[in-house]
């Protein structure tokens, strides 16, 4: 039986939302000046007044713009060791652990930027559908490479990865609203399974 797992990041396998904690991570004082520079934006977002997808692009941007790849690659990696395994539901490893690699394909489907989700993905031996963060000339833009990989995009991009793949199976992990056209898309939508 060919099975297709599809795992939302921040909250499901993790216990808390990794952007704020990369982006204090990465620089710590240029995060606190933009996180209250930013405080206007986050209100209208939880008042549903702004999209989502600009504040994030703008807050990141903030903190990351003009960075160099290395750079972003070098904390990234620092950032996985230092986080790695505390950061993750230990039943969630688990089941990860567990998984008939033989017969499935996972893959971890995220609105988190790929810069810091891909060394935990590489860990978990699962393969990475993210947000992608845009460089030119190995310098970070600011930008993202389409879309913002939530709500209905995560359903595109599992679509445009698996092509014509059939699966007899698909089941996919989730807690959160953003999550919840892949959940219906899937034969198998658990909300909040590892919590």
């Amino acid at each position: 039986m060919k099975k297709l797992y599809l795992f939302d990041f921040d909250g499901t396998l993790t216990y808390k939302d990794t952007m704020f904690m990369y982006l204090k991570f990465y620089n710590p004082s240029k995060f606190n000046i933009q996180f209250i520079k930013h405080i206007p934006l986050f209100v209208l977002l939880k008042l549903k007044l702004a999209d989502a997808e600009k504040v994030k692009k703008s807050f990141i941007s903030s903190i990351l713009k003009g960075e160099r790849k290395a750079k972003i690659e070098r904390k990234s990696q620092a950032f996985f060791e230092k986080y790695d395994p505390e950061l993750f539901r230990e039943n969630a490893l688990e089941f990860i652990k567990n998984i008939d690699r033989k017969n499935t394909d996972s893959y971890i489907v995220s609105a988190s930027l790929d810069i810091w989700v891909k060394p935990f993905a590489e860990k978990l031996n699962i393969k990475l559908l993210s947000t992608r963060a845009e460089f030119e000339d190995d310098i970070f833009t600011g930008n993202f490479i389409g879309r913002n990989c939530n709500g209905a995009e995560k359903v595109n991009r599992i679509k445009e990865e698996i092509g014509d793949k059939k699966y007899d199976k698909t089941i996919a992990f989730g807690d959160t609203s953003g999550d919840k056209e892949m959940l219906a898309w899937a034969n198998e939508g658990q909300f909040e399974f590892f919590h």
